[in-house]
């Protein structure tokens, strides 16, 4: 009741209060003086080569001539910047530096929008925590932070940050309509319309509509014709009102609406010599082994490419709803202070139905022949599933709100030596409902979500999991920087976090037997979790829609939190375009709670303590301009959160499937060095680099110990003591060429543009390392060229045209595997896009 009138209470404040300043418009991070780019890293707008920070900042027109309308197409251009793809686009998680997200855990990299955070999400799989698709329409900038900056930004990470400044309203009568059609039968709508409704009020309206067809295709006799589509619809109203001279309102209100076939994989590989249950050998991975090597034979016998996959799944989809309202109220109180409060409401929900493992699987000949031997399985050519995410009716797979408070008070003394900030911060997140989602395993579900499903194998599993989370994040904070001249300058910061997280779980699991005259029925009907091991029978117990009582097998757990974090720079300014900078900072993220693997719900904070020097210099005088940036770095992790492989021991084989748990592993190194320069010459020829080489080592490894009575075995993390992590390229590099023709002002401005991008290799899975199935879990090399042809105000009219091309040389890159061989046999590949390209046309209208 409270949080409801909470909630209340807040909208009418955003309804009615707020204010800000945000930053100018960036120039292109490739212009000629990298002065003219201001950023708002530290919560205040500065130029970026006065920032003792390693920073990547894009303008709108670079994220439109790289094709960016998600966020995992910004890591395609960010040398430290990767994302973790395994469920897909939508669903992925950003890391920088090596400082990966997995599975459930809290962000390694904070996504903020307009200042304020992503919306939480408590799902079974990544999504939420980000900005929903087509947020990257209508913006000032994107600024990529690496590096720990819990101590301005709400909610602790130990990765860095990615900032969104949309473009606020103006006092300008104008807007533009974009259109674009590519390949794949993609259409695409972009529009903003600005409006000065009096001298103090000012409106803007974006929006972004956005359809492709899917890049996979589907060879399966049932479900869609491809997968990896995009199909969503954004809408971004923003309001500004002077209410004062000194008091400013500004409120944003967006809504992402994303609804896909999802992800796919490629089968690359199977376990043909999987044991067979007559020697020793796990009955259900001989079958999905047996049946994953019959359908990489159906890829071979029809020639299939990599963009070709077979999934069996009826009716995929997942799909993601975003909803927020950002209230941001700036006082300049005096010439020295400044009040500013930051208010959002937002909501994510998420419906999601897919095969786990993109399978199309059928009772193999080998597996049929062990019925002769009493094995209850069905003839051969019965399809069966492996695991089968279904929807549940009237629930989401996550459905949560977020609502969060940040008030600063920020100093700046009369001579501007000193300028500082104060602040507090809230953040409350609490389930809108269940989320509740059935999984069909081992059995062949036309829809998991309501058991309809046979037994091919003699048995099958239904497990469904139902949590409610309330997450509270809080903190105050302080930062000040000192002038002792104009070339020596210290800065002192620190956080002190709270985090809390509750979670109730009540998940249950059906084994379903097929009874003459009756059916698929449950034939037992089990508590999920590690405080009913040994199983306890619940049955009967109302099963239809979920909604029956199932207190017997609730667990409540609670993870608490707080630390404090900080960080001490110290630059010096040997001449005005020559910045030198040492920092140390510390970073924390808080542990977790997850029901989905019983006896391994539970994990606990990391921390970094993080090193950086660097450089930043520009160069400027007559015909050539330009910047070069440099920055090492040194991280000393502990505490790491890492998936490990949780392997169901012998007797629970036939009652579980092999999962992932979250564990704290021990300590690692990750150290590098970062390069961003940029020249223009002549006013015509403009050549931009990022470099990030990054080294990371496993220094120690720690593996919980369970309970006797646990169902699985202990966890074995992925990698090895001396391995490097998972989603850490050693080298990265992004090349941009672009050449701006001189013709006469009444043609226009026609320019030609190259995007080169090259990525090492890396591991997705290090478990297969060193092992001759190390190429599933490694991800190859991958070179991407792009290309952009830009005429702005075609013969002096309204209109640009462009025409572009991502991926030239269609490469097949790889972005993910599933990670299924230990426990199913099965090794696959996830891809990104071939070669896309296409032409847009705009209007701009107004002043």
């Amino acid at each position: 009741m409270l949080a409801k009138v909470y909630r209340a209470g807040l909208l009418g404040s955003v309804a009615f209060g707020g204010l800000s300043v945000a930053a100018t418009p960036a120039i292109a991070q490739d212009a000629a003086l990298s002065s003219d780019i201001i950023v708002t890293a530290r919560r205040t707008e500065e130029r970026l080569q006065d920032v003792p920070i390693s920073i990547t900042v894009y303008n709108q027109e670079q994220l439109q001539q790289r094709n960016v309308a998600v966020a995992s197409d910004l890591a395609t251009y960010t040398p430290s910047l990767t994302v973790d793809q395994r469920f897909g686009p939508e669903k992925s998680a950003f890391a920088i530096r090596g400082f990966v997200q997995e599975g459930p855990t809290a962000p390694t990299v904070g996504v903020f929008f307009a200042d304020v955070v992503g919306v939480r999400s408590s799902g079974g799989t990544t999504s939420g925590n980000t900005v929903g698709a087509g947020s990257f329409t209508d913006l000032q900038n994107v600024q990529v932070l690496k590096g720990p900056t819990g101590t301005l930004f709400g909610r602790n990470t130990t990765g860095g940050a990615v900032l969104l400044v949309p473009q606020k309203p103006t006092y300008n009568l104008e807007g533009y309509v974009e259109g674009t059609y590519g390949n794949f039968d993609q259409t695409r709508v972009q529009a903003a319309f600005n409006a000065p409704l009096s001298d103090t009020f000012r409106i803007r309206l974006a929006t972004d509509i956005n359809r492709r067809d899917g890049y996979m295709k589907n060879r399966a006799a049932d479900g869609p014709d491809a997968y990896n589509d995009i199909n969503y619809d954004y809408f971004r109203f923003s309001m500004v009102a002077d209410l004062t001279p000194t008091l400013e309102n500004y409120t944003i209100a967006f809504y992402s609406d994303s609804k896909t076939n999802g992800y796919a994989s490629h089968y690359v590989a199977c376990d043909r010599n999987a044991a067979s249950p007559l020697t020793g050998g796990s009955l259900t991975r001989f079958a999905t082994a047996t049946a994953a090597c019959d359908q990489i034979d159906r890829q071979n016998a029809r020639g299939d490419d990599a963009y070709d996959v077979e999934v069996g799944a009826l009716n995929p989809e997942i799909h993601l709803r975003t909803w927020q309202v950002i209230n941001t109220t700036t006082w300049q109180a005096s010439d020295t202070l400044t009040v500013k409060n930051i208010a959002s409401y937002g909501e994510f929900a998420e419906d999601s139905a897919f095969n786990l493992y993109s399978d199309n699987f059928f009772v193999s000949d080998e597996l049929a022949a062990l019925s002769q031997f009493g094995v209850n399985v069905a003839p051969a050519g019965t399809p069966f599933g492996y695991i089968q995410l279904g929807k549940q009716p009237n629930y989401n797979a996550s459905d949560q709100y977020s609502i969060t408070e940040e008030l600063q008070l920020q100093f700046q003394s009369m001579d501007g030596k000193f300028n500082g900030v104060l602040g507090g911060y809230l953040e409350f997140s609490r389930p809108l409902g269940w989320n509740q989602q059935r999984t069909g395993i081992y059995a062949e579900c036309d829809d998991p979500g309501t058991i309809d499903c046979t037994t091919p194998l003699g048995f099958g599993l239904i497990s469904q999991s139902r949590t409610k989370f309330a997450f509270d994040n809080h903190g105050i904070f302080a930062q000040g920087t000192y002038n002792f001249t104009d070339q020596l300058a210290l800065t002192l910061g620190g956080r002190w976090t709270f985090d809390k997280i509750v979670g109730r779980g009540e998940s249950v699991r059906y084994t379903l037997a097929t009874v003459p005259g009756l059916g698929v029925v449950p034939a037992r009907i089990t508590c999920n979790d590690s405080l009913n091991y040994p199983n306890v029978n619940i049955a009967p117990l109302p099963f239809g829609d979920g909604s029956g009582d199932l207190g017997k097998c609730r667990t409540n757990i609670t993870n608490k939190s707080n630390e404090p974090t900080w960080l001490i720079n110290v630059d010096f300014k040997p001449t005005p375009d020559i910045l030198l900078y040492a920092k140390y900072s510390r970073g924390y993220r808080q542990g977790g709670v997850n029901f989905t693997v019983p006896g391994i719900e539970t994990w606990d904070p990391e921390k970094v303590d993080a090193y950086e020097i660097g450089a930043k210099t520009t160069f400027r005088g007559g015909k050539v301009n330009g910047y070069f940036n440099v920055a090492a770095f040194y991280n000393d992790f502990t505490d790491q959160q890492v998936f490990a492989q949780a392997i169901p021991k012998p007797e629970f084989a036939q009652l579980l499937a092999g999962g992932n748990a979250i564990i704290n592993a021990g300590s690692t190194t990750l150290k590098g060095l970062e390069v961003d320069t940029s020249v223009t010459a002549f006013d015509i020829f403009t050549v931009s680099a990022g470099y990030t080489y990054l080294d990371t080592k496993i220094k120690e490894l720690a593996i919980p110990q369970l309970a006797a009575n646990a169902p699985f075995l202990d966890p074995v993390p992925r990698g090895q003591v001396g391995d490097s992590l998972a989603l850490s390229p050693k080298h990265r590099l992004t090349l941009t060429g672009r050449v701006a023709l001189p013709v006469p002002d009444t043609v226009g401005d026609i320019s030609f543009g190259a995007t080169y991008t090259y990525t090492a290799e890396q591991f997705n899975d290090t478990t297969l390392r060193n092992t001759p199935l190390e190429f599933v879990g490694r991800i190859a090399p991958s070179n991407l060229l792009n290309l952009n042809f830009d005429w702005k105000r075609v013969f002096d009219s309204p209109f640009d045209l462009a025409v572009f091309a991502t991926n030239v040389t269609d490469e097949v890159v790889e972005v993910s595997n599933g990670g299924g061989y230990s426990t199913s046999g099965i090794a696959d590949k996830l891809y990104g896009p071939p070669r896309m390209y296409g032409v847009r046309l705009k209007f701009n209208f107004g002043t």
